[in-house]
This record gives structure tokens, C-alpha cells and sequence, in this order.
């Protein structure tokens, strides 16, 4: 499949008039963040791109954080979505919230208006955020789960369920338990692209026997 983009390709998608089109990048190829790791092929859209793809997608991520935002491979990322990393937060466990060491009075390492480091935010493989969706500082995203658009996503969300809503509620089960711990032991994502390619139509089919059955052939194309 050799006109497929490879994953370090920053602009995968080719417009009829030969031109890369700008508003879709393949994520990893695209940022360059110490506190953010990106799987293979996902790729994140905006209608208006900006220069700084890792600013505009979690924009409370600095190079000197203390949490991590970590993405799986194949995860599909609309325009306008907003992961809130740990950063972002403040202590609201007293009486004020007010952030008063980053204004400066002494070092901020220690001080009692900071909060404590916070957890680092997860997204798992082949996960789909709609359209304008906000993840919150320390969610837990399953593979397969579909964020619908708007929706804000906090806590830990189960492996192939669908999201909506604020705060988000799970609306829909995709698979049941069973189906879900034979989906996560095919790991489809893990696969090559040449044998992804070839499955194409047991990974996006709805018959998961027709999947396992593939990834037991184990077919090295």
C-alpha cells in the first residue's frame, strides 16, 4: 500500500490538486512537546490551523509540567477540542483558589497557594472526539470510546462506550464486557498498516469473530 502516508507524515492528506491539505496533520509528525506522547496515525483537525498544534490542543501542557498527556494510535481528533491537563488546575481544597505564587513573592516550588502535582491524562487507541469535546486534568479515555461533540469528559471513561453530554455520561455501550476484553486482545492498532490495510473491512465490520480470525492468521503482508 505504498500511497498510504507514513506516520511521520505532518500533512497526510493530498488534495485532488496535488497540494497538502493543512487542516489535518498526523499529530505525532505535527508537535514536538516533552509532555506529550502521540501513537501512530492520529491525527487532529482544525478549520483554522494553527502554527502550534500541541498549544492549541492542550494549551495548559508546558514544556515544565509535571503530568504527561499521553495518546494512543488511530485516535481521530475534531476541531475544537480542549484537553485540560494537570497545569491548568488550582488548590481548592482552602479557603482561596487564587494562584498567588506564579505572580512571584518568593519560588513557587513549595508554596502553599500551589496545588500538588496532578495526574497525567490518558487516551487510549482508535478513540473519536467530536467536534469541540473538553477532556479534563486526569481522565482516563478507554480504547474505542466515541466523545460526542461537546461533551466534557472527566473521571475514568470504560473502553468501547459512548460519551455525551456535561459532565459527560456514558449513553451508549458499544460491546459487551466479553467483546470488549477479545477487542483488546486483537489490538488491530498494533498491527502494520499494509496488514491494517488488508483487514480493513474485518476492523471497521461489526463482526469481531471475522477480526480475531484475521489477527489469528496473523498474515504478514
Amino acid at each position: 500500500m505504498s500511497d498510504y502516508p507514513t506516520p511521520n507524515s505532518q500533512y497526510p492528506i493530498t488534495l485532488p490538486d496535488g497540494a497538502k491539505y493543512a487542516g489535518t496533520v498526523f499529530l505525532a509528525a505535527a508537535t514536538d512537546h516533552p509532555r506529550l506522547e502521540v501513537g501512530d496515525y492520529t491525527y487532529a483537525s482544525a478549520f483554522d490551523p494553527p502554527e502550534d498544534w500541541a498549544a492549541r490542543l492542550a494549551p495548559y501542557l508546558f514544556d515544565f509540567s509535571p503530568e504527561r498527556l499521553i495518546i494512543g494510535k488511530f485516535c481521530q481528533i475534531a476541531d475544537g477540542v480542549k484537553i485540560i491537563t494537570a497545569s491548568a488546575n488550582h488548590r481548592y481544597d482552602g479557603i482561596s483558589s487564587y494562584p498567588f505564587a506564579i505572580f512571584g513573592g518568593g519560588a513557587r516550588e513549595g508554596r502553599p497557594s500551589m496545588p500538588e502535582p496532578g495526574q497525567d491524562t490518558i487516551i487510549g487507541h482508535d478513540v473519536w472526539i467530536g467536534q469541540g469535546a473538553m477532556i479534563l486534568p486526569g481522565a482516563q479515555v478507554g480504547d474505542g470510546v466515541i466523545i460526542g461533540a461537546g461533551a466534557v469528559v472527566r473521571g475514568v471513561v470504560p473502553p468501547y462506550t459512548i460519551v455525551s453530554g456535561n459532565p459527560a455520561q456514558v449513553t451508549r455501550v458499544r460491546f459487551d464486557a466479553q467483546t470488549v476484553k477479545r477487542l483488546q486482545a486483537v489490538a488491530w492498532w498494533d498491527w502494520s498498516i499494509d496488514r491494517i490495510l488488508a483487514h480493513e473491512a474485518q476492523i471497521c465490520g461489526g463482526d469481531v469473530a471475522a477480526l480475531e480470525r484475521a489477527a489469528r492468521r496473523g498474515t504478514a503482508l
